[in-house]
Order: structure tokens, then C-alpha cells, then sequence
């Protein structure tokens, strides 16, 4: 065995777990939960997806993927955060903000969203 070799075995054994050390798991391990919270629209609103300049989050100039209709109900359990260095990220549906509504498609202002 090379010295390469033999140092790749020995720090191998010191950080890995024999079977007799690891964890033991559940058989029936419950999944996890689906997203189940609801979005109602408050008024028509863009979906829009990010550009590849803007990054991860989406910004009032982003794309527009589709549109919402007044009162379509949408799951959302993630936000996006968008960070400016002054002022909101957008002003939208009478209000203003800086968190994004992940949804089917794209992200939406959460101002123009109303939690069931």
C-alpha cells in the first residue's frame, strides 16, 4: 500500500461508524408533511420568475411567467427575501414589501396574497 493509501484508510476508520456504532433507524419513519398552506389572491397579479441577473429572487421588472386571477387559491410554504439597500423590494397590490411568495411557476409579491 502507498502512504496516500494508508492515511486514506486510517482517516476512513476514525470518521466513519462500524455497524455496531451507527445510528439505528426507525423501520416506519413517518414522511414528511406536504405543504398545506393556502393562498388566496386579492386581486390579478403576476407570477413572475426570476431573470438570471436578478438572482434567486424575483424583482418587478422580472418576467412574467403567468397570472393569477382574483381569488385563485395557491399552496406557498417558502418566501423568498429580497434585500435592498434602501426602501421596500416592491410596492404592489397597496402595499409594499421585500418577501416573495414561492408558488406554482414563479413568485408573487405576498401583499397581493391573504393567507386561508
Amino acid at each position: 500500500m502507498t502512504t496516500a493509501a494508508v492515511a486514506a484508510a486510517t482517516l476512513a476508520a476514525l470518521i466513519l461508524p462500524t455497524a455496531a456504532e451507527a445510528a439505528p433507524t426507525a423501520p416506519h419513519a413517518a414522511p414528511g408533511k406536504a405543504c398545506a398552506t393556502k393562498w388566496q389572491a386579492k386581486q390579478r397579479v403576476a407570477v413572475r420568475r426570476p431573470a438570471p441577473h436578478d438572482g434567486p429572487v424575483a424583482t418587478m421588472r422580472s418576467p412574467i411567467h403567468h397570472y393569477l386571477a382574483k381569488g385563485e387559491v395557491v399552496r406557498s410554504c417558502v418566501v423568498a427575501v429580497a434585500r435592498t439597500s434602501s426602501g421596500p423590494a416592491y410596492r404592489a397590490c397597496g402595499g409594499e414589501g421585500h418577501l416573495w411568495r414561492i408558488v406554482p411557476g414563479g413568485q408573487v409579491p405576498q401583499t397581493c396574497l391573504r393567507k386561508l
